[in-house]
């Protein structure tokens, strides 16, 4: 899978309420979006055939184009609806859901706003994020040098492209020293998530994870609160800085591609892939499998 160039995989893409073929679904060089980085997107995951919170994920990127200053032509229930017949048409049961929306071509500069706002939405087969057997034993994360900004400074809140690109900087560099990712602190110098996915910490039984005052607070690290709470652990939203690194026992990552994927090092930082970590990967596994599919066992 690697291996294919992305535009040149096989089905249809969504496109601005039409079904086209993968290898037509085309925007202008001078798309505004592609300059300026005027686009928002989201990242979903389908199990057995089912996006996984499919709602919470189009809400938050209609909000994240408001953020931006421009309304996406279609409404939650067209947008779900669409991604849920894409998905039957390129026939997966279990698949990535990547909707996009940007400005388009009609206007070439800083300020473009008579563009039009486009939608476009591609379902493609993409099993795991990190090496699975990797995964397992922990993947490995370096410090980035880039850090989060401050929110005063960026819109924090939205899914936008323009705020990945320190991300894509941060993970290359991670790789090339043989890494499987970056860990990036915030503005302040305290632990905001890695590049993209958020981060959390065990320590004496209790979970931490750092506020997500200038970071996306992720759908995935939502439900992953919300089922460690289920099974009586305390979890604390606070700041945290570097040095405490040195003092958790675990740590592990959340995101729709990560999904749960424990972490065993940090620059100089060793953690154990432990019970909580194991736990909270096989209540996650379990909560996004289709109500109806679970019932059927």
């Amino acid at each position: 899978m690697a291996s294919v160039p992305f535009d040149q995989l096989d089905g249809f893409i969504w496109m601005n309420g039409e079904f086209v073929k993968w290898a037509d679904a085309k925007i202008h060089v001078l798309t505004h979006g592609l300059h300026y980085a005027s686009a928002v997107f989201e990242g979903e995951r389908a199990y057995g055939g089912e996006i996984f919170k499919l709602g919470e994920h189009t809400d938050r990127l209609l909000e994240s184009g408001r953020i931006l200053g421009f309304k996406i032509p279609y409404t939650a229930e067209q947008i779900n609806d669409a991604c849920r017949e894409l998905l039957k048409k390129q026939g997966f049961q279990d698949a990535y859901v990547r909707p996009i929306a940007w400005r388009g071509s009609e206007q070439m500069g800083v300020s473009a706003q008579n563009s039009r706002i486009n939608l476009a939405i591609a379902i493609w087969q993409w099993p795991s994020y990190f090496d699975p057997a990797q995964k397992l034993k922990g993947i490995r994360l370096d410090i980035a040098e880039y850090r989060r900004p401050d929110p005063r400074t960026i819109p924090s809140k939205a899914k936008a492209a323009g705020l990945y690109m320190i991300c894509t900087i941060s993970k290359h560099a991670a790789e090339a020293k043989g890494y499987a990712d970056a860990m990036m602190l915030d503005w302040r110098g305290q632990v905001a998530e890695a590049t993209g996915a958020n981060i959390f910490f065990v320590k004496d039984g209790k979970i931490h994870t750092p506020k997500p005052d200038c970071f996306l607070d992720g759908i995935t690290r939502r439900t992953v609160i919300g089922l460690a709470k289920d099974r009586g652990l305390e979890v604390n939203e606070r700041a945290i800085m570097p040095e405490e690194l040195e003092g958790f026992e675990q740590c592990f990552l959340t995101g729709t591609a990560a999904e749960v994927t424990p972490v065993s090092e940090i620059g100089p930082y060793r953690f154990e892939v432990g019970e909580i970590s194991k736990s909270l990967m096989e209540a996650y596994s379990a909560a996004v499998q289709p109500k109806h599919a679970i019932a059927a066992e």
